[in-house]
């Protein structure tokens, strides 16, 4: 046990420990009865050792703790927030006598509605203010070998046995495939109108979350409706709102050695953003079920997906490629590019992305000879096809690992709003077979495909139970969701390490009461700069984040 772990560092200056071996500039430790000290420097903290004695630990948290006793009047706390009161002289007694370390800290003035000890422990805060930073986490995060089992965690197995409890190494790799999808949001938002001398075949400025990728292609989705030209004369300003192409993701392979090495292979990445446009919404409400290009209308069991989705997919423009075309092509450069070398293809994507991703899977899975393995990590994704369609893209060199909030709608649509498991249920009974006949005759059969891995709001301790709508579909309050994901019957994550500061930025109103009164006590420790986001000046898509560029 160390005090350093007790303490906040702001305080430290009370304390010191008792071993000879710790110099601290010729002060004595305060804990020590025999001797006394006035201060201490904080830095000299850092060199503590551990203490091994039993003993010698219950002696200082006996010392401790009558040191923290107080009698009479408190002192106010100083500018530099410290939380301890000054102890009272040795010897002296009254109505404060017995109380432990906790109810010796003046936490209650800062925060007057914490009344659990747990949320007043100095460790609790020192997590919290970490947390509420805006500061990378990453380096708190598990970046183990994945070597000979990377295609385990890629799905060759459906996942069997990583998720309930969600295995760590899978944590990260989700999360880090999430914030490929977050920097296509906040690629789009810093420039979304579409340029008529925009280079189709140059990069776009992606500021992309692992440095060791690199952006080989640029991806654009383009929708078969459009709106009256009169609607861009009355707002000019918004004409990127009613324009037919946008950008909407990217390819990025891996070019770090070391990364590669890690992995066990050379990953290439394929992110797509969800709706932010006003097309974009027109094709999603187009949820008719239509018959695959390429398929036999007469056979049983028709693969169909829907109208809306595969438009945007196989619709070109007039110098825009289609998105089906663009990201074959790019695959099969990849793959000859790389060719003899390991290779992995991960498809990830968040709502509308989340769709096309399965889209574009069902492609590229087959478009090479060759073709390396193929997944798709989807957040908050919709149904995309009819039963057919399930049992074809299970068919092919295709995993898929849907990240499911328990409370997003837009998991349950389009089609009827049956659950997943009563349909399983009631195809093993003897009603499979009206069941099947429905699949091939409705017009919204959906079903979803691939392995689920289900998340909870109601789980999280910042998160309130009844959030509405968007924070559930929000791509930020998936990762935290997913950070904080320890098994189906498990509470949340207590170690999780994700920043909070981007959540509370954008769903504050989702947020408990308690945690956005603290965000704003510890904006007074200087941290004010780290919960102020510049905002996109386009229409917020269901996951705006700012972009990094602004």
């Amino acid at each position: 046990m160390q005090v350093a772990l007790t303490l906040p560092a702001t305080n430290a200056r009370f304390f010191q420990a008792r071993r000879p071996s710790f110099k601290c500039n010729g002060y004595s430790s305060p804990l020590n009865p025999i001797t006394r000290a006035t201060s201490i420097n904080a830095r000299s903290l850092k060199t503590i050792a551990p203490v091994t004695s039993t003993e010698m630990t219950k002696k200082h948290l006996s010392n401790l703790e009558k040191l923290l006793q107080k009698e009479g009047q408190s002192h106010p706390v100083d500018s530099s927030m410290s939380v301890i009161q000054e102890p009272m002289k040795q010897g002296k007694t009254g109505e404060n006598r017995g109380r432990n370390l906790l109810e010796g800290l003046n936490l209650a003035r800062i925060w007057p509605e914490m009344k659990a000890a747990e949320e007043m422990s100095p460790r609790h805060l020192i997590r919290l203010h970490r947390m509420l930073s805006n500061k990378s986490m990453d380096e708190y995060s598990p970046r183990n070998n994945l070597g000979s089992r990377w295609k385990e965690y890629h799905g060759c197995k459906d996942w069997l046995g990583l998720l309930d409890p969600l295995d760590e190494n899978l944590r990260r790799e989700l999360i880090r495939y999430g914030e490929f999808i977050q920097a296509a949001y906040h690629c789009f938002h810093s420039d979304p109108a579409m340029s008529t001398e925009e280079n189709l075949d140059g990069e776009r400025n992606v500021s992309l979350p692992d440095r060791s990728y690199r952006v080989t292609k640029s991806l654009y989705a383009t929708s078969s409706i459009g709106l009256p030209k009169w609607v861009d004369d009355v707002a000019p300003d918004l004409g990127w709102m009613t324009q037919r192409s946008s950008w909407i993701g990217y390819v990025a392979v891996c070019d770090d050695k070391a990364e590669i090495q890690r992995m066990g292979r050379r990953d290439i990445v394929i992110a797509l953003r969800g709706t932010a446009t006003c097309l974009e919404w027109g094709e999603n409400v187009r949820d008719m079920l239509v018959q695959m290009p390429g398929e036999n209308e007469s056979t049983e069991g028709q693969p169909k997906v829907e109208c809306g989705f595969l438009s945007l997919y196989q619709t070109g423009g007039t110098k825009i490629p289609s998105l089906a075309e663009s990201v074959v092509n790019e695959v099969k450069r990849l793959i000859e590019l790389y060719k003899g070398e390991s290779l992995s293809i991960s498809v990830t994507g968040h709502s509308l992305g989340a769709a096309l991703a399965l889209l574009v899977a069902d492609d590229i899975s087959t478009c090479a000879t060759d073709a390396p393995p193929v997944a798709v990590f989807s957040f908050g994704g919709p149904r995309v096809g009819n039963k057919g369609f399930v049992n074809r893209l299970g068919s092919k060199n295709a995993k898929v690992l849907r990240i499911v909030n328990k409370q997003d709608v837009i998991t349950k649509v389009p089609g009827m709003f049956v659950s997943e498991a009563i349909d399983k249920k009631l195809r093993e009974t003897g009603a499979a077979g009206v069941l099947n006949l429905l699949d091939n005759s409705m017009p919204w059969a959906y079903s979803h495909v691939g392995t689920e891995l289900r998340v909870d709001t109601t789980k999280s301790p910042f998160l309130k139970p009844d959030a509405d709508v968007a924070c559930c579909h929000d791509l930020e309050a998936y990762l935290h969701l997913v950070d904080g994901y320890l098994g189906s019957n498990e509470s949340f994550r207590p170690n999780a390490k994700r920043s909070l500061a981007k959540l509370l930025n954008e769903q504050s109103a989702n947020m408990k009461k308690l945690y956005i009164s603290k965000g704003k006590d510890l904006s007074s420790l200087n941290l004010n700069r780290e919960f102020s986001f510049p905002r996109p000046s386009c229409l917020p898509s269901p996951s705006v984040l700012p972009s990094p560029s602004s």
